[in-house]
């Protein structure tokens, strides 16, 4: 029995502060966008968004 490796490419501490704070950045933005926004709105959006992507919501 073989046993296949994947090997990453290490990511240096700049990479990896650059996509944590990509990451944080991403998310205040988006739990104050859905904190800030109005409930019709939410529903809304999440309706469209079932719509554009062909799933039955009706």
């Amino acid at each position: 029995m073989t046993t296949d490796r994947i090997s990453a490419l290490p990511l240096t501490m700049s990479q990896r502060l650059a996509a944590g704070l990509s990451a944080l950045a991403f998310g205040v933005l988006l739990l104050y966008g859905v904190g800030l926004a109005q409930a019709d709105q939410l529903h809304n959006a999440a309706h469209d968004t079932r719509h554009s992507i062909g799933f039955p919501c009706h």
